[in-house]
């Protein structure tokens, strides 16, 4: 060894001494983060920030890209009542000028902290993320990034914070965050990583339930919180299917990769619904009636909801593509990977609702159908390669309604599903039945058990781990299906699975979701959506209406000469089978009318899979329930 390299090894010795030093010091002396949420009925939070500092600049980040939203999310213009002060005195700030989400400031000499006082005003807007409608008069769900600020230059899992949330009086709440102490007037965390604080959520309300669903050194529990107490009623069906759900996810991963973890329920009207995934949680939010109505939605819905969502402990939190797995909330994502990170989770959380018993097998199929049926009616599929649906992920989150079709939009998650059931039944094939997907779930997304980690992947590490389930050429596979401009839907996977994808006029034995504006969708049909107010949605290129010349944004007057009428407009579309007449719209276009006539001649057009005779039925094998039907999460 040189005296150079002896030098050197001195120098990364004492440095990483240092850096532990530095480690322990931030653990001993966190970051405060306060937060007042007693005004959260109105809309309103309020936190105080106290962060270790030396004199000298110093730049401080609001988070930006939020991690599973995809994009530069972070609710910043709702950012208000910024004030800083150090040792009691007031300390000016500066907005960068290209860095919207930068603030600089000079800490002053004598000083070695500075203090923040921010408010954050809650959305009322029912669409995006956690940015958009959070709270009600009952219930609030807290978002961390919302209400921080960071210093600039350290990764987010080398900053800890300490902290703590104050609630209306009566609230009670449930997080997967580690609580050190838990009071009537709020919590305070154990010192935790930024990492940790921003991934672990809280939500809370006047009427609140926690309903424990497993036993043991891990346990899972269900946080519900509702504008009304009977909304909290679970019906026995839907409880037991959420107990099944931690076992069969211990079944496909064999591993576990949090300390606990807590399904956050929020069942209201008047907030944004959506599901986010957290390492050991999820944010969940659906109707406020959803547990107590139409008993077949209640469980598909909440089934679907939560196994996605819980899948991401594995797919997207555990295992993260690199591109994704960003050092701090102000580096840019790339988001190429989304075909497994959210379409994989897509493919794994329906089959996890079919096998826990949230879906029926035939509910499964026939929620398969529609995928493909919709993927199939995509016009924009003839430009645009799901690839790039993936790398333009920020931009089609928030991209207009009208003529998506044409535009295409967040398809890697149904696209994707389509994919992965392809190389789910590929695998089976190869093997002979020897080996499925979830031996790679297994090995690439199990692992060993322990507490929140994060492990980055490429796409070349993701093929050479399928490789070692099944010798193929998964490069190309993936490739293929990526790069392709086909207009029709890669649809392998049900014809690997023995069936078929047909048309009827028979509705799918499926609760209709509850439109809330009384639309009609007849995307199959004649290729277009019309909103309750007769509004026209969307329009498929290609397809009758398209040619008779409707667009988006027209709206709805008259059908064959009598004002139209969602309940008059299916029942008409039904019988065109029986006429050669064409459908006679009459259309408004700004302020001008016209007379449309869409010749369309085939009825009521509904999908469903039709069995392929003499072939094996691995759709079947695939959702077949894989864990004892007892046992402890």
């Amino acid at each position: 060894m040189s005296r150079l390299s002896l030098a050197l090894l001195v120098v990364l010795a004492f440095g990483s001494i240092g850096a532990r030093h530095a480690h322990a010091q931030d653990r001993e002396r966190p970051i405060t983060l306060d937060v007042d949420a007693r005004e959260a009925p109105r809309g309103i939070l309020h936190a105080r920030i106290s962060i270790p500092a030396p004199p000298g600049a110093l730049t401080l980040r609001y988070p930006q890209w939020i991690p599973g939203e995809h994009g530069p999310t972070g609710p910043i213009n709702s950012f208000t009542g910024l004030k800083i002060t150090a040792a009691g005195h007031p300390v000016a700030w500066r907005r960068d000028p290209v860095d919207m989400y930068a603030f600089h400031v000079d800490v002053p000499t004598g000083a070695n902290a500075i203090e923040a006082t921010i408010d954050f005003m809650e959305s009322n807007s029912p669409s995006g993320f956690t940015g958009a409608a959070s709270t009600t008069p009952h219930l609030a769900v807290i978002s961390w990034n919302e209400v921080l600020l960071y210093p600039a230059g350290r990764p987010a899992r080398e900053l800890y914070y300490r902290a703590s949330l104050r609630l209306p009086e009566g609230w009670k709440f449930g997080t997967a965050l580690p609580i050190q102490q838990s009071a009537e007037q709020g919590i305070r965390s154990k010192p935790v990583s930024l990492e940790t604080l921003v991934d672990s959520p809280v939500l809370a309300g006047e009427y609140f339930r926690a309903i424990p669903l497993s036993e043991g050194p891990i346990s899972h529990e269900l946080d519900m919180a509702s504008d009304s107490r009977e909304a909290l009623e679970i019906p026995a069906d839907v409880l037991a299917a959420c107990k099944r759900l931690g076992v069969e996810t211990g079944a496909l991963y064999g591993a576990r990769h949090y300390r606990d973890y807590h399904f956050l329920l929020t069942l209201s009207d008047h907030v944004a619904h959506f599901g986010l995934e957290h390492h050991e949680s999820s944010d969940d939010r659906v109707g406020e009636r959803t547990l107590i109505g139409d008993a077949k939605m209640a469980k598909i819905a909440i089934g679907g909801l939560l196994a996605h969502e819980m899948s991401h402990s594995w797919n997207g939190k555990y295992r993260r593509p690199a591109g994704l797995a960003t050092p701090d909330y102000h580096e840019p994502m790339q988001g190429e990977l989304l075909w497994v990170y959210e379409g994989l989770t897509t493919y794994l959380g329906n089959l996890l609702s079919a096998r826990a018993g949230f879906a029926t097998p035939e509910q499964y199929r026939e929620m398969l159908a529609g995928t493909a049926a919709f993927l199939d009616h995509r016009a924009g599929r003839a430009w645009r390669p799901l690839i790039d649906t993936t790398v333009a992920a920020q931009l089609l989150y928030v991209s207009p309604g009208p003529w998506s079709s044409w535009r295409r939009g967040t398809d890697f998650y149904p696209e994707g599903q389509m994919i992965w059931l392809e190389a789910d039944t590929v695998i089976r094939q190869q093997s002979h039945g020897e080996r499925s997907l979830d031996d790679f779930c297994r090995r690439f997304l199990g692992g060993e058990s322990g507490p929140p980690a994060v492990k980055p992947y490429t796409f070349d590490d993701l093929v050479a781990a399928l490789e070692s389930v099944q010798s193929y050429d998964w490069r190309a596979f993936f490739n293929q299906r990526l790069t392709s401009t086909d207009p029709h839907a890669p649809l392998g996977g049900v014809r690997n699975g023995g069936w078929e994808l047909i048309y009827s006029d028979k509705a799918p034995d499926l609760p209709e979701e509850p439109d809330g504006g009384g639309g009609v969708d007849l995307t199959l049909a004649i290729g277009a959506q019309i909103n309750g107010d007769g509004t026209i949605g969307d329009v498929v290129p290609g397809m009758p209406a398209a040619r008779a010349g409707l667009a988006p944004g027209m709206k709805l007057i008259a059908l064959n000469g009598r004002k139209w009428n969602a309940d008059r407009l299916k029942a008409t579309v039904k019988t065109t089978n029986k006429t050669k007449e064409p459908l006679e719209l009459l259309v408004e276009n700004s302020e001008f009318y016209q007379t449309l006539r869409v010749d369309y001649h085939e009825g009521a057009r509904y999908p469903h899979l039709k069995r392929t005779e003499g072939t094996p039925d691995l759709l079947e094998e695939i959702i077949k329930p894989h864990a004892a039907p007892a046992g402890k999460g």
